[in-house]
Parts: structure tokens; sequence; C-alpha cells
């Protein structure tokens, strides 16, 4: 696997401007390779998910902040967009920062309270927060419609083009997928990101050098909550339907394990995490009830064969025990 993925980044490194002229090429013709509404529907489903698994390895990956109610910050979005955009008629394009922005809030309003927590106990609290939410979803019939949803939610227009089928709409999932990868990368070489990276190694050092560590992690959940917003202002006008159910908490466990098997604190597991599981997901359509008993092996064979995932870096401190017998290699040399 190893030998597979380090090929793979010298031909990449090698042939860098051509890969990228001709992956360009195939994502913009991908519904004219792919003209079915069924396959379409996947890869959209596909590059949703990678805008999710995105903006949560932001928070998981990258300062090291453990959160497992990612559904919530998706459903925020959603509803966000769906409510104005059905009783305000206001527009899909003016929704989708509104909804990023708004979600964002919410996460500096679940982080101000639960900044010294972490490892499990931050999770659960991220656990209890999602599943207010779709509480508050599912109740709040004069607001979100109850448990009968928000119906007829408005398609985006531009230039009086509807996007209407999954063949036009993909270009609206990919559009983002590229606005978030651009921008996540900015944000990750630039100090802010350092700062992340820095309080994910070590906070209480990254402390004594001068780096406000409340802040930063207050920056990174609403980050990674902007982004969250985002994919479900998206969603809510790609299904024009949505309820409570759409957000439980098997969502957030879904998210998670494409972070997971794509391989936390790189831009690109993510990705592969989201194609992965997707794919995952269709094969085993048939028997849909054991779905998360085969991500949860999966997950499980991942932490024994490659435990930094996909996409990790082979010197990662999650490669555990190879890189514990590198070190103890090297030091008996050294001894030698």
């Amino acid at each position: 696997m190893n030998e597979i993925i380090i090929r793979l980044k010298r031909f990449y490194e090698n042939h860098k401007i051509i890969t990228i002229l001709i992956g360009s090429i195939l994502l913009l013709l991908m519904p004219v390779i792919f003209p079915k509404s069924y396959i379409m529907g996947i890869i959209c489903r596909i590059l949703l998910y990678m805008i999710l698994a995105g903006g949560l390895n932001v928070i998981n990956g990258y300062s090291s902040q453990f959160c497992i109610g990612y559904a919530g910050f998706f459903c925020i979005g959603a509803y966000t967009e769906a409510i104005l955009a059905v009783k305000l008629k206001i527009n899909f394009w003016l929704l989708l920062p509104v909804a990023g922005i708004f979600t964002a809030v919410a996460g500096l309003l679940l982080c101000l309270p639960t900044l010294k927590l972490k490892g499990k106990y931050l999770a659960l609290v991220t656990l209890g927060f999602s599943e207010i939410v779709r509480l508050v979803a599912l109740n709040w019939s004069s607001l979100t419609g109850g448990p009968m949803g928000l119906k007829g939610i408005p398609v985006p227009r531009i230039f009086g083009i509807q996007f209407k089928s999954s063949l036009s709409y993909y270009y609206i999932f990919l559009l983002l997928v590229v606005v978030f990868l651009f921008v996540t990368r900015r944000v990750i070489n630039s100090r802010i990101g350092r700062a992340w990276m820095s309080i994910r190694e070590d906070e209480q050092a990254a402390r004594s050098l001068g780096v406000d560590t409340y802040k930063y992690k207050a920056l990174n959940f609403m980050y990674g909550a902007f982004w969250a917003g985002i994919a479900g202002a998206a969603y809510a006008p790609y299904t024009r339907y949505i309820d409570s159910t759409f957000f439980t908490l098997d969502e957030g466990f879904n998210i998670l394990s494409m972070v997971i098997i794509g391989g936390m604190g790189t831009l690109v597991g993510p990705m592969a995490g989201s194609v992965v599981v997707n794919f995952l997901t269709e094969l085993l359509r048939p028997i849909s009830e054991y779905r998360m008993v085969a991500y949860a092996i999966l997950i499980i064979a991942m932490m024994w064969l490659r435990p930094q995932g996909l996409f990790g870096a082979s010197n990662s401190i999650l490669a555990g025990r190879k890189i514990n017998k590198k070190i103890r290699k090297a030091k008996k040399e050294v001894a030698a």
C-alpha cells in the first residue's frame, strides 16, 4: 500500500501540469461521460461528502479536536437555506454564504464553553449537540415543518438556467469542492494553519511559545462548521426536501469514517475516504442494514494495516507501530 501511494505521489510531482490538465478536462466532461442520472447521483453525493469530510478533517485532523457530531452543523446549514428559500424566497447564491456564516456562529457557541475539553469529553459534547439540533428540527414544526419536513425548496438558477437534475447540479458541487480545496490549502499554509498544527502536536508547548490556543481552537471549529453549513445549503435544494431523519447520529459517524479511512491531517485523505465509503455504500445497498457494521470492520482493518489512513503520511505519529520500530532501529544504530 505504501509503495503504491509513494509511486502515485512521485508520478504526480513529475507530471503535475499534465495530470491537473487531464483531470480538469475529465471532471468538466463527467456528465457527458456518465449521462445516466443514477451514476451522476452517486458522483454528486461523493462531491458533497468531500466537503463534509474535508471540513471535519480540519477540526479533527489539524487541531486534534475530536468532533463526532458534525451532522448537527450539516443540519443547521441545510435548514437555514431551506427555511429562508421557502419562506422568504431569498436567492440560493446569497444563501450559501449566509448558511455558512450562521453555522460558523453555531460552531463558535458550541466551542466557547468547551475550549478546555479534549478527547472523549469533547466528543460526547459534540454528539449531544448534534442530537439536540436534530430534535429541535424535529419538534419546531412552525419553523422546520417538524416530522413532515420542508418541501418544494427552490432550485438554484443562474442566467435563466435551472439546476434541477444531478447532471447539472454536479457543477455546483464540483465548484464548491474546488473552492474548498483552494481556500483550505491557503489557510493550512498560513499562520492560522500552523497554529492549528502546533496545537495538534503539543498544546502546552504551543501555549508556551505564545500561541493563543483558545482563539485558534475557536477559529478552527468555526472554519470546520462553516463548510458543513455550505454543504448543507447546497444539499437542501439538491434534494428539494429535507427532514430531521437526514441528520441522525449515523450520518455523523458516516462522515467520520471517511476522514479516518482517507487519512486525517491531509487534504487528499478525506477526498479518497469519501470515494471509498460511498462506493462501499452502493455495493452494500442490498444489505443496507449492515452498512455500519461493514464500516466498523473497514475502520478496524485500517487501524491494523494503515492507522494513518490511505493517504496519511508514512512518518505520521498515527502510523504507530511502524514508526516505533523505525525509532528503535535508529536508536540501536546510534548506540552501536
